[in-house]
């Protein structure tokens, strides 16, 4: 039997993007979510928690596992005349009728209701349960600016004529982009997340980013995930908010991991101001990245004798 989830844990991702669209409101012609009063992205929680709910899916491990069953993603049916489009195909979206409406054999399925919770659809009633992963909304560390290209699309015609059609695309220079996350262990309980999802979650946030090559997110990669493992229910909180960017050029200049350091004082000095509520604390860095500070990492932990 898996181990459960005893404590809680904290966690601060940071990735890059270059020349492309971190997350698109499709209310607003699918331009970048971006707030007008301080000039910097945003980017949901929703966003993150489908492109780790990918990974899962399509990716194999490292340990050579094939990819994890989710129970949210795309929805297929099939049918004609009548009955069309009332066909459940299996390679579609999961649904509680797969599992006989049966909430165990649901949550020892599927990987992402364990993590991230969901809401049930049972055929008298329905189950929701909270997850124990929660983000906050995704926010740029520094301001930038939406970019806008045009472009043009041939397509062939019957005729055998090409037949061109116009395209706006709405895009992003650069940006360094945070998101705080909080796995709550006693919402775990309930789900049933244990160690081993905790390990796959972690794989997903970082490798689930550098895999997403698509035409729109094309540009993105991981920069670093702070884990901070605590001994009890309390956390530190608001992670993100208390990091800066050293940098000589001005916010809108930046291109680039090269153009600055990551002033990570700040996150550090209330990590050394609670270390009797911490157990551990796991760290990833992109080599490229600079820190304003020299950090003693073992084995992917910070030392934290050496704080």
């Amino acid at each position: 039997m898996a181990e459960q989830l005893k404590n809680r844990t904290e966690l601060l991702f940071l990735y890059e993007i270059e020349n492309a669209n971190p997350n698109g409101n499709p209310l607003d012609e699918n331009r970048p979510r971006f707030d007008t009063e301080d000039d910097t992205i945003i980017v949901s929680d929703v966003r993150l928690k489908r492109t780790i709910r990918d990974y899962w899916h399509e990716y194999k491990g490292y340990n050579g596992e094939n990819g994890k069953d989710i129970f949210v993603r795309e929805t297929k049916y099939e049918g004609t005349g009548k009955d069309e489009g009332k066909t459940f195909v299996a390679d579609g979206k999961r649904r509680a009728t797969n599992f006989q409406e049966n909430r165990d054999n649901i949550l020892n399925t599927c990987i992402d209701i364990r993590v991230f919770g969901g809401v049930l659809p049972l055929k008298n009633d329905s189950i929701t349960l909270t997850g124990p992963t929660q983000f906050q909304m995704g926010r740029s560390l520094h301001k930038t600016e939406i970019t806008t290209e045009q472009g043009t699309g041939a397509f062939a015609s019957s005729d055998g004529k090409g037949q061109a059609t116009f395209r706006t695309e709405y895009k992003v220079s650069y940006a360094l982009i945070g998101f705080n996350g909080v796995i709550n262990e006693k919402a775990a309980q309930y789900s049933q997340m244990s160690e081993a999802d905790k390990v796959l979650l972690k794989e997903g946030i970082w490798e689930g980013t550098k895999n997403l090559i698509s035409r729109s997110k094309f540009g993105q990669n991981p920069v670093l995930l702070l884990v901070i493992n605590y001994k009890s229910s309390f956390y530190i909180g608001n992670l993100r908010q208390r990091l800066k960017l050293d940098a000589e050029k001005n916010d809108l200049s930046i291109r680039g991991l090269a153009d600055f350091k990551l002033d990570l004082s700040a996150v550090i000095a209330e990590i050394k101001a609670n270390i009797n509520e911490i157990e551990s604390v796991e760290i990833r860095l992109d080599s490229r990245l600079q820190l304003t500070q020299t950090l003693s990492i073992k084995d992917g932990k910070l030392d934290l004798t050496a704080l």
